[in-house]
């Protein structure tokens, strides 16, 4: 009998040892915790392969800025392409044109309606730019004048949309922003990625030869309220728009295509009126401002707004705080031609704070102008910090768009016309 007790108490004693031993690795294991600081335990592997560490939260990293990336690549050449947009003549590609991309590494092209018989041509020819682009670096810009109403590139194959001055007596920014949309959708479907609308200039002067029923109307926040709806539309479908024409050729009564119109309007003018559409769509992210070729003696009596570091830096960058691309009105036009030499005011602009330099007509203009800021960067006229930082913006905005060098395949012109004549029917044509 007591050599039974004993057995029975012996098996106790061992069970309860058993049970000490595995509660060290439970719930009391926080007690023996503090024997192991300091010891690089391997992590433990769980049934699917993964381990303690593979849990653990990542740090979170700071985007891959690709526009700086690209740019450590450019050689000095490929930046100062960049630089420029030219345009071309004919409807088919030529050795100028070639030359422009192959040897220059233009940034892009301006395309005018003589460039455009019509739609097959039209994306023959865009694809076949876009083709020999192929080995660049960098996508090109295929840009154009196409506003709806009288300013249009589009082949006859479109109906033509309505005036802004139209839109404008509608005062219906829903229609100003499927305009908007229409334009995308017709420049996409050509493989045009940037457009040179809407036009943010008051209609303030009956007088004026040059903008009248491009201009929305003669008060400023419905300039704004209707030219950012058409803005964002076209943003909508990929394509950049450039808003013209910084600071305000509404008011004007000389043609810049013709001669230097000069605006005797002062600062205190401007922020009440000419300055608000550009300033409203600055503050809705435009990504685009084109400068136009106005004297205002009263801002910068020297020289005109295109070439003024007063009005391009101290007033569109840094007092209304536009950090995105400035570029030029067509430096070939009779403003310029007629009073400037043309390589000095390119390097002007330029280190005025103009990004890029448009030069629409003659591929020796073209080529003198890409020359004149090659031998300004050479001779450090142009820094390398102000060359950087010019191309930089550029590049931020084609890599935001994700411009490629990928054919398009042609708009739907049936579901285009269907749609533009439903704008029609709510606007007219704009004419009466």
């Amino acid at each position: 009998m007591k050599l039974n007790v004993m057995m029975v108490w012996l098996c106790v004693i061992l069970v309860l040892g058993g049970c000490s031993t595995s509660g060290n690795t439970g719930e009391n294991s926080g007690t023996n915790s503090t024997t192991n600081e300091g010891v690089n335990t391997p992590p433990q592997s769980n049934v699917d392969g993964t381990t303690s560490e593979d849990l653990k939260p990542t740090e979170p990293t700071e985007p891959e800025d690709a526009a700086k990336e690209l740019l450590k690549g450019m050689t000095t050449a490929e930046k100062i392409g960049q630089l420029v947009v030219v345009g071309m003549e004919g409807t088919i590609i030529d050795e100028d044109s070639r030359k422009f991309i192959e040897d220059f590494h233009v940034g892009g092209f301006i395309f005018y309606k003589d460039n455009i018989e019509n739609t097959q041509q039209a994306l023959s020819l865009i694809n076949d730019l876009k083709k020999s682009n192929v080995a660049n670096k960098v996508p090109l810009w295929m840009s154009v004048d196409e506003e709806g109403g009288r300013v249009t590139r589009m082949p006859k194959e479109f109906l033509k949309l309505p005036t802004n001055k139209a839109i404008g007596k509608k005062n219906d920014t829903k229609i100003s922003n499927e305009v908007g949309q229409i334009l995308g959708r017709e420049l996409q479907g050509f493989g045009l990625n940037m457009d040179f609308a809407p036009v943010l200039d008051i209609n303030s002067n009956p007088n004026n030869p040059v903008i009248g029923d491009r201009s929305f109307g003669n008060q400023a926040k419905l300039v704004s309220s209707l030219g950012i709806a058409t803005m964002k539309g076209l943003e909508s479908q990929g394509v950049v728009p450039v808003i013209k024409h910084f600071p305000g050729h509404g008011d004007t009564s000389v043609d810049s295509h013709i001669g230097l119109p000069v605006v005797e309007n002062d600062l205190e003018r401007l922020h009440k009126l000419e300055l608000v559409p550009f300033q409203d769509a600055i503050k809705q992210q435009a990504e685009v401002v084109m400068i136009a070729h106005l004297l205002m003696p009263k801002v910068d009596p020297d020289v005109p707004a295109s070439l003024s570091k007063k009005i391009i830096t101290d007033l569109l960058r840094d007092e209304l705080g536009f950090n995105g691309i400035v570029m030029t009105d067509d430096m070939t036009m009779g403003a310029i031609a007629e009073n400037y030499d043309l390589q000095k005011a390119s390097v002007q602009t330029v280190l005025a704070g103009t990004n890029i330099v448009l030069i629409g007509h003659d591929a020796k203009k073209g080529q003198s102008v890409i020359q004149a800021l090659t031998d300004a960067v050479n001779h450090g006229k142009i820094s390398e910090d102000v060359l950087n930082n010019r191309v930089y913006t550029i590049l931020k905005v084609k890599e935001k768009y994700k411009l490629t060098n990928d054919p398009a395949k042609g708009p739907d012109v049936q579901s285009l016309n269907s749609d533009i004549q439903q704008i029609l029917n709510k606007v007219g044509n704009g004419k009466k």
